[in-house]
Order: structure tokens, then C-alpha cells, then sequence
């Protein structure tokens, strides 16, 4: 392909993206096809010769989309969104335009310079305490990294290796081995996930803790853990808090857990994945409260922000935790001016090496929606979730297993977990909508979470329409 047949292209896939993106009510929200069903519709050893861009384009049709589950449908209300907007599309034509790999400030410096200046921006959009902002001077700052998982990590990495020099310092004799078998991690068993496996691959003891009729985690949970792992021997170091958790959109009490993690010289790290996105609003921002306590926060602007994948913003307090955890300078990467003071080498904080140029996408969302009509995004999801409930409450059939906070409702037909097993397989085989479950309390709990940007009132009701439908033939033939 040269130069302009890419130009004519180009435009063409903007038309079919913009196409797809238009007209994506009408596909079928989830795919009917069978594991291994796309193997049989191309051939087993790639081309010799080449073949034409059309002959690629028409497989699009033939063989991906009979597989593409659209997360973008207003009718998908399965696990939580996951952002698109045309700003940040257009940023990611240009940042793999540019195709720069922003490893340190001299591989490019407007790469660095700008994600430093968005994570500083979005900072002041959360209110987040100034120490977690750049600034000039700054002792904290932001990064973007891949996903929330990946966040969990990183924070727990810094604390592990916090923890170990602090010991070594009172018990010299001991190796980093020793030291690392008596490290313990906690978080709540409703977390994600990715928090547990993150205790996995720092091979360190992740303890789940109890969670109150809501779902969150409370202060006496976590001292008791504490107290009795300080007793057998242990090292309490790190604390995983959720805002907004998976399954019910449920939050710890940072407020009380927060002081007790600095009283023990804990980090506390607050994924706040899903629900991050709202604290820009300032009648969410109480939810945030108590962020002052905590050594890193990270929230996925990919997720409820009209960012696309991926885009997840992680904040310290101590920039210097985090490269004290990761660095590593070969020659090959040394520049002139990493001894500035001024530069900031991402590498260090994170696990991969390379970087895309991912800020390029905050940016242009930030600047083209405005704090406003990001704000307007929030309040009409939240609205739509709230619509959701109303109708819930409306039929005695039903209840709500958690309260709607945001854009979440969970709910199920009163029963048994067998009837609402059979309820959501039904909803998901007509494949008009997707939901996916949660395990709440024992119980099997449908989620209905409102994803898509172009979600509206009526796509709501159209959902709540099918789900009694099946929920009275499903009543009826329990009944026979």
C-alpha cells in the first residue's frame, strides 16, 4: 500500500467506523457463534503473495463480526463501559500515526511532557490532594498505564520494596527472602480479581477481609487482621481499597481504613477502576473522601470517561516509592538531561519498557467534552441507572440486592439461584441485550450496568420490557 492508496483508505475506514458505530443498534448485541468457529473460515497458513486491501475488508464482515461481541451497543449492559468517543478514536489514529515509544523523556519528550501535565489536570478535576500533582516541583505525579490490574501491581511492588529496605534497616541479618515470606497484603473479598493476582506475582500472602450489609470493607475488619498477624510473626505492608467494587459498585470506608494503613506504616492504594470517572462531578466527590490517607489512587478514564482502551491513570504520593521499585539504567537509555531534576523517565514507573503515546487521547477528550460535558456524560448514565431501579421498585416480583450508587442495579427475580440462573440465560439467548451476573451474599445477582455512550431512556425501558417477558413465562412455566 503507498501513500495514497493509505490516504484513500483512510477515509474509508473512518466511513466504515462511523458506519458501524452509527448503525450498531441494529446488530445483534451478542454473537451466536461456537468456540473455534472462525478457524474454518480462513486458511490454515498465511499468503505467499499479497492479497487486496478489498479481498481484507469483505473478511471483516464474513469472519470478525459474526464473532464481535458490541460492547458499544446501547443494548449491551454486561460488566462496566468501555469508553469510546470520536475525540479520543481521532488522538489514537495519530498516536499510532506517530508510533513513538515514549520510554524515556529524550525518546520523546512531548510524549512524557504531556501525560505529565494530563495526570496534573485530571488530578485538579478530582480534587486530589496536591501532593499526588507534578506540578514543577512536585514530589508525586501521575502515570497512565495499561489497566487498573496493572496499577495494583505497581503499588504493590513500591510498597514491597519499601517495606523490605525499612525492615533491613532494623534487622540487617535478615535476607530479602525471610522478610518477604512474613509480608502481608490485604484487601476486601469483594475486590477485583487482578488485586489477589497482583499478590500472585509478588509472591506475597494477599489476605481477603469481611465486608459490612454493603459490601465494604470497615475499619475494626482491618485491625483485627492486623492485630493478629503482628502476633503470629507477620509484616503487615499493603492495602488494596476499592471504590465502586466489581460486583455491586460497592465502597470501603477509606476514611477509617486510611489512618489506621498510616498508624501501621501501610501502604494504602485506592483502585477506584470504574467509579473514578464520577468523583468529577461534585455531588460523587464524597465518595473520594478520605484519598488523603492513601499513597497511590487509580482510576480507568477507558472505562466511564469516553477515553478508548487503554487509559488508566494511577497517582502517588512518592514518585520516589515507585523508582525506587523499578529502576534500572543501562547505558543504551542514559540522556543528558535525566539528571535535570525536571524529567520524569516513565519506565520506571511501570512494568513494560515501552509506552504508547496515550495522553495524546486525554487530551483531546478533555479539551473537546470540557469538564462540563464530561460531567453530563456521569449524570445522564447515573439517571439512566436510577430509571433502571424505579422500574425494579414498581414490580414486587423483583429486588434490588445493593444500593444504586451510580450506573449499576443489581437485582433478581425473588427465588431461588436457580430461577435467576435460568432468567439470565434466557436474557442472554434472545440476544437482544447482555448482562452479565454476580455472586452477592450467597445469592446469584443479574448486573445491569448502563455502558454505551449512546444509551437512552428508551433502550432502558426496551431492556426492562424483555426482562419481565421472559421473567412471567419463566414464573408461569414454574408454576405448570
Amino acid at each position: 500500500m503507498d501513500i495514497a492508496e493509505f490516504r484513500k483508505r483512510g477515509k474509508e475506514m473512518v466511513d466504515y467506523i462511523a458506519d458501524y458505530l452509527e448503525n450498531i443498534e441494529k446488530r445483534q448485541v451478542y454473537p451466536e457463534v461456537q468456540p473455534g468457529y472462525l478457524r474454518a473460515l480462513i486458511p490454515d497458513v498465511a499468503p505467499d503473495e499479497p492479497e487486496t486491501y478489498e479481498d481484507v475488508l469483505k473478511d471483516i464482515e464474513r469472519v470478525i463480526m459474526p464473532g464481535i461481541t458490541h460492547w458499544h451497543s446501547p443494548y449491551f449492559f454486561a460488566y462496566f463501559p468501555c469508553a469510546n468517543s470520536f475525540p479520543a478514536l481521532l488522538a489514537d489514529m495519530l498516536s499510532g500515526g506517530l508510533g513513538c515509544l515514549g520510554f524515556t523523556w529524550a525518546a520523546s519528550p512531548a510524549c512524557t511532557e504531556l501525560e505529565t501535565v494530563m495526570l496534573d489536570w485530571l488530578g485538579k478535576m478530582l480534587k486530589l490532594p496536591e501532593e499526588f500533582l507534578a506540578g514543577t516541583e512536585g514530589k508525586g505525579g501521575g502515570v497512565i498505564q495499561g489497566t487498573a490490574s496493572e496499577a495494583t501491581l505497581v503499588a504493590l511492588l513500591a510498597a514491597r520494596t519499601r517495606i523490605v529496605k525499612h525492615v533491613q534497616a532494623d534487622h540487617p541479618e535478615w535476607t530479602e527472602v525471610h522478610i518477604m515470606s512474613k509480608l502481608v497484603a490485604y484487601t476486601s473479598n469483594q475486590a477485583h480479581s487482578s488485586v489477589e493476582r497482583a499478590g500472585l506475582i509478588g509472591g506475597v500472602n494477599m489476605k481477603k477481609l469481611p465486608t459490612d450489609g454493603k459490601f465494604a470493607v470497615r475499619g475494626e475488619e482491618m485491625r483485627k487482621a492486623i492485630e493478629e498477624d503482628k502476633a503470629a510473626g507477620l509484616i503487615p505492608f499493603y492495602f488494596c481499597a476499592t471504590l465502586g467494587t466489581t460486583a455491586s459498585c460497592a465502597f470501603d470506608h477509606i476514611t477509617e481504613l486510611g489512618p489506621i494503613c498510616n498508624t501501621e506504616g501501610i501502604w494504602m492504594h485506592i483502585d477506584a477502576a470504574y467509579a473514578g470517572s464520577a468523583f468529577i462531578c461534585p455531588e460523587f466527590r464524597p465518595l473520594l473522601d478520605g484519598v488523603e490517607f492513601a499513597d497511590s489512587f487509580n482510576f480507568n478514564p477507558h472505562k466511564w470517561m469516553l477515553v478508548n482502551f487503554d487509559c488508566s491513570t494511577m497517582w502517588v504520593k512518592r514518585r520516589a516509592d515507585i523508582i525506587g521499585a523499578f529502576k534500572m539504567d543501562p547505558l543504551y537509555l542514559k540522556h543528558d538531561h535525566q539528571e535535570s531534576g525536571l524529567v520524569t523517565d516513565y519506565r520506571h514507573w511501570q512494568i513494560p519498557l515501552g509506552r504508547r503515546f496515550r495522553s495524546l487521547k486525554l487530551w483531546f477528550v478533555l479539551r473537546m467534552y470540557g469538564r462540563r460535558g464530561l460531567q453530563q456524560h456521569i449524570r445522564k448514565q447515573v439517571a439512566l441507572a436510577k430509571e433502571f431501579e424505579s422500574l425494579l421498585l414498581a414490580d414486587e416480583r423483583f429486588e434490588i440486592c445493593a444500593e444504586v450508587v451510580l450506573g449499576l442495579v443489581c437485582f433478581r427475580l425473588k427465588g431461588s439461584n436457580d430461577l435467576n440462573k435460568t432468567l439470565l440465560k434466557r436474557i442472554n439467548n434472545s440476544r437482544k441485550i447482555h448482562l452479565v451476573p454476580c455472586q452477592l451474599a450467597g445469592l446469584f445477582v443479574l448486573r445491569l450496568a448502563v455502558c454505551a455512550r449512546t444509551t437512552e431512556s428508551r433502550h432502558i425501558h426496551e431492556a426492562w420490557t424483555l426482562i419481565t417477558q421472559l421473567a412471567s413465562e419463566l414464573l408461569c412455566d414454574n408454576h405448570h
